[in-house]
């Protein structure tokens, strides 16, 4: 049974039981956090969705596994892969084949699971290649998917003709995240006629809302003789549309023309969802323009999804501010109405309507009675999962407004080696860069700025005035070797004087070397040795095997840049030795191993390893006393506020 309901108040983002205390609590933990452990309480060893007796390849699948992955990211717990990873090797076989996967079905539902498999697929994992491989069965399957007259992807191969809101969000965020991942420019053209066509099909002129589904044929029962669409305007049918434009926008490129018209698509729908919000309660009805229609209900998987919809669509620059208000009411109306705690005082979700539909047998006419027929379930995954998602985006807006503004920018110019990446073939830059994900990446900590506000960037020239303009935290990583990079290029009298003009300027610039062996010295200590720091030819922490201790390096409490973390990992570090105006940051053995410097208006920061790439931050690899991933927010954290400090 449901004994308790939670409450906002103001922008609350976990909720705190009412019951009186004798001592005082600890701080809550996020509700997204709270709501995916409750969900792997439910599914621990599987995830069977529904009334099944088996777990089979699934889209509630994919939606649930794409949110733990968010969750991860933002917790640099590895539990939370582990569980994806081990939920997706029930399925994929070596050869990339998937168990109970039938290309031959052509149902738009099966692609939805393969964001994992991608995500997979570019990690440091053993038998990278299988989730590679079954990316591209999945992505087979579009070849050949039947399409409409006009272009449009049918929906399953059972429902001839028919284009639903569902196969949106089912396809498109995958095969947009394919494209830019194998690097096929030509898939953003299929995508942006998908959503061109849905647009022009299934939006009502008079309202703004989208009807459930199209048939071109107009042979279904359902569908009007005139416009092909089916009769209502079904919330979560919208709710998977909505999530779909916000999401493909994550890997559409800048330059592409059909870029604009899927951002005017997020704008045009925002309004529609601000004037059907129910003003009482936040949350939106089962029908989305019929609330006050008898049996008509508020229902939670749609308006999680327009909650989610609405934050990112604002967080990303696509929306205007005051529709994070709106968004702001409906998380408010999530807690309060759907969200409960079990005797156990384990949380539950509930609201969510089982199922909608199209056809079919028995036959679903699209009619108000008919999404009425269907029943409501607990902990259904359709509403849990954008809930999880819709709470992490009421989490980063909390912490986001740091970073407001700025650009955090990496150098990929000292720092340039060149390999052929895995999936497309293509020569990349790689080692320390945004969107790596492998181990040597800063994929993670890239995440860490984004989530608090700010925008990433690369700077792939010499510094200049010109190529630093609007950078606020400028970081260089390890410059090139001759053994790295054949022709490296090496820091010059020109760059240390544009850097330090930079940072007297207000410039934060942030200075990471390696191991002697591994990074050019000489050179880049004369950009440090500006501000009083140089890179000892010395190497600390040289670590035997898994012997993880041999690279503790402790944060004090009280220091200005770590104010949660307290131990991190460091190995094979270089030390620094230390004049006025850097003074030590962090020592340890009489080393000094972290420094700062004030400079003019700017900052700057100096360690001697790069040591917050993804194998030291994701979680997945040092004992969890080292609290690499809370240090790197820690860090970004001071950064973003040193920067713009006049």
């Amino acid at each position: 049974m449901l004994s308790r309901r939670f409450f906002l108040s103001g922008l609350l983002l976990a909720s705190l039981s009412t019951q009186a205390q004798t001592t005082p609590a600890a701080p809550a933990r996020p509700m997204s956090q709270r709501m995916a452990d409750a969900f792997i309480s439910w599914h621990p060893d599987s995830i069977v969705i529904g009334n099944r007796k088996t777990a089979r390849w699934d889209y509630e699948q994919g939606l649930m596994l794409k949110a733990l992955e968010r969750v991860w990211q933002r917790t640099g717990d590895a539990r939370y892969f582990t569980y994806i990873q081990k939920d997706l090797d029930q399925f994929v076989r070596p050869d990339g084949s998937i168990r109970t996967y039938k290309l031959e079905d052509y149902n738009l539902d099966n692609l939805t699971t393969g964001h994992v498999l991608l995500t997979l697929s570019q990690l440091s994992v053993p038998q990278a290649e299988k989730y590679q491989k079954a990316a591209q069965l999945l992505r087979k399957q579009l070849e050949g998917q039947p399409r409409t007259k006009a272009g449009g992807f049918w929906h399953k191969k059972v429902y001839p003709n028919q284009m639903w809101l569902d196969g949106l969000y089912m396809a498109e965020p995958f095969y947009a995240e394919y494209s830019k991942a194998f690097h096929q420019p030509a898939g953003f053209d299929d995508i942006a006629q998908q959503f061109a066509l849905i647009e022009k099909n299934l939006v009502d002129p008079k309202t703004g809302l989208l009807y459930h589904g199209y048939d071109e044929s107009r042979e279904q029962q359902w569908a009007n003789k005139q416009t092909g669409q089916s009769p209502n305007f079904w919330d979560r049918g919208m709710g998977w549309y909505a999530m779909a434009l916000v999401d493909v926008l994550d890997y559409f490129p800048q330059d592409h023309p059909q870029r604009p018209q899927l951002i005017k698509n997020v704008q045009r729908l925002a309004p529609v969802l601000a004037k059907y919000q129910d003003p009482k309660t936040g949350t939106w009805a089962l029908v989305v323009d019929q609330a006050a229609r008898k049996g008509n209900y508020q229902e939670a998987s749609g308006s999680s999804m327009f909650v989610y919809f609405l934050q990112k669509g604002v967080r990303l620059g696509y929306l205007d501010k005051k529709y994070a208000d709106v968004a702001r009411k409906g998380y408010e109306g999530l807690l309060k109405q759907f969200v409960a705690t079990e005797a156990n005082n384990a949380l539950a979700f509930t609201g969510t309507v089982s199922v909608g539909g199209l056809g079919g047998k028995p036959y679903r006419d699209g009619s108000y009675e008919y999404y009425l027929s269907e029943p409501l379930r607990k902990n259904d995954l359709k509403g849990v999962g954008p809930f999880i998602l819709a709470s992490l985006e009421m989490e980063v807006a909390a912490e986001s407004s740091l970073g407001k503004g700025k650009t955090v920018a990496v150098d990929n110019y000292f720092n340039h080696e060149l390999r052929k990446n895995a999936l497309s073939g293509q020569q990349e830059t790689w080692h320390y860069t945004w969107d790596e994900r492998t181990h040597g990446g800063f994929y993670f900590w890239g995440q860490q700025f984004r989530d608090l506000g700010a925008k990433t960037a690369t700077v792939t020239t010499a510094p200049t005035a010109t190529s630093l303009k609007g950078v606020a935290v400028y970081i260089i990583v390890d410059p090139d070797t001759k053994k790295e990079t054949p022709r490296p290029n090496f820091v010059q009298p020109a760059d240390v004087q544009a850097l330090t003009k930079w940072v007297q300027d207000g410039g934060t610039l942030v200075l990471m070397a390696n191991d002697t062996s591994n990074c050019e010295i000489p050179r880049f200590n004369t950009l440090a040795q500006a501000f009083g720091i140089q890179f000892k030819s010395q190497n600390l922490n040289m670590v035997k095997g898994t012997q993880f201790e041999q690279g503790r390096v402790g944060l004090p409490a009280g220091t200005a840049v770590f104010k949660n973390a307290r131990a991190a990992y460091i190995k094979e570090l270089a030390p620094l030795e230390v004049k006025a105006p850097a003074q030590p940051l962090i020592s340890q053995g009489g080393s000094v191993i972290m420094a700062t410097a004030k400079v003019g208006k700017g900052t700057v920061f100096a360690v001697g390893d790069p040591w917050l790439y993804n194998e030291y931050v994701d979680g997945r690899k040092i004992p969890a006393e080292y609290q690499n991933f809370q240090a790197a927010k820690d860090l970004a954290t001071w950064l973003l506020q040193q920067a713009g400090r006049k």
